[in-house]
């Protein structure tokens, strides 16, 4: 009994010293407590940390596109080389050896300027002969004269019968016939040796020489080519099924492999058959080249104008995306990325780049993305990188 006495007061006295040790920790706190609820802030103690701004999406220049009216031109694409619309082969009227040839690739010609000229030799001789029958033909046809002219001032008198001036008549006859034949063909060999002499028919520049001094030709043998540069053509194949939207007078702007400048063309002709194979029909273009810039074969490109639409406008294909049979574009406002939707046009060319008319949706100076940067989030801000200073 006494044992279990002690045991209780034991415990007693551990249960009083630790509410007092509590008590005089929280009597101690509250007055530290108190001092840092009211007194100011150092100011030297640092400023609360602020949530970081989000950083900015940037784009070059080059990836923006600034939309302004232009001319939308709906076009039609031609291919096709280059050739002269006047261009000839002179060729040899006789045969004989080459005397001489005054031109060379490149040069220029008038025409009616010598370019050949042929060995007269042969000709020299055949029109000496023809010309000496023709002396003979005329000198009988005299006597024929003389004798027809007597006889019929003799057959009035009746010295002589009818039988005999028809004789004399049909003699005259002859004899004039053997003068007209003599004629001929002194005329026939003066024309070979004139012949002999090859002159420029057009005026323009010796595309190629084909023979060489001291050769022998025959007949129809090229000499040389000349074409004339200063009007060119270019033959184009159009579908059938778009011939229609060709007419004559059309505007064609070709593009020349190699050359930086354009050069302005129309239609001229079009072909009344189609191609065997390809049922395509021939277009012909005609392009002015006063200063022999363009070259015969060269290939072109031409961009034949069927419609055109000024202030419009337009925007690159890539700034257009499409979903759910809509079309939207991402255009930067105050900063920040927007999906706008927006309405399409018709489809065609501003100079050379592809571009496709906004009827409705945007304004005239608004900056779109041209480019396709994948999903981009609405409200994302954007920062535009400047153009460095070249």
């Amino acid at each position: 009994m006494r044992t279990r006495t002690i045991v209780i007061i034991v415990l007693l006295l551990i249960v009083a010293a630790a509410a007092g040790r509590f008590w005089f920790k929280a009597k101690n706190a509250e007055p530290t407590a108190s001092t840092a609820t009211t007194a100011p802030a150092s100011p030297s103690s640092p400023a609360p940390a602020k949530p970081a701004a989000p950083t900015p999406l940037e784009f070059l220049a080059s990836e923006i596109f600034t939309t302004e009216p232009a001319e939308l031109r709906q076009v039609m694409l031609l291919t096709g080389s280059l050739r002269a619309v006047d261009q000839v082969t002179v060729k040899a009227k006789v045969a004989a050896e080459i005397r001489s040839i005054s031109v060379r690739e490149g040069e220029a010609v008038t025409a009616g300027q010598v370019v050949v000229k042929l060995d007269t030799a042969e000709y020299d001789a055949r029109v000496a002969q023809a010309r000496g029958n023709l002396n003979n033909a005329r000198a009988q046809f005299e006597i024929a004269t003389k004798t027809r002219d007597n006889n019929l001032a003799l057959v009035e008198k009746g010295f002589i019968s009818k039988n005999a001036f028809d004789n004399s008549a049909s003699q005259y006859a002859a004899a004039k016939a053997n003068v007209d034949a003599a004629q001929a063909a002194l005329d026939i060999v003066q024309k070979s040796l004139n012949d002999t002499i090859s002159r420029a028919p057009i005026s323009g520049l010796v595309s190629v020489r084909h023979v060489q001094p001291g050769e022998k030709v025959a007949t129809d043998a090229r000499l040389i080519d000349i074409v004339n540069l200063q009007k060119l053509e270019l033959e184009a194949a159009v579908p059938s099924s778009e011939i229609t939207q060709v007419v004559i007078g059309q505007k064609v702007e070709l593009r020349v492999e190699g050359l930086p400048q354009r050069f302005e063309g129309k239609v001229v002709r079009i072909n009344p058959s189609t191609q065997a194979g390809s049922r395509s029909v021939p277009v012909y273009v005609q392009v002015a080249n006063p200063q022999n810039l363009l070259r015969v074969g060269m290939f072109a490109d031409g961009r034949l104008l069927l419609k055109s639409k000024p202030g419009a406008m337009t925007l690159p294909q890539s700034a257009i995306r499409s979903v759910n049979g809509g079309s939207f574009v991402f255009v930067i406002i105050n900063s920040k990325i927007e999906r706008v939707p927006v309405t399409l046009g018709s489809s065609g060319v501003v100079g050379d780049e592809p571009r496709i008319e906004i009827t409705s949706g945007l304004d005239f100076g608004a900056q779109v993305i041209r480019t396709d940067m994948g999903n981009l989030s609405p409200g994302t801000v954007v920062r535009i990188a400047a153009t460095p200073n070249r």
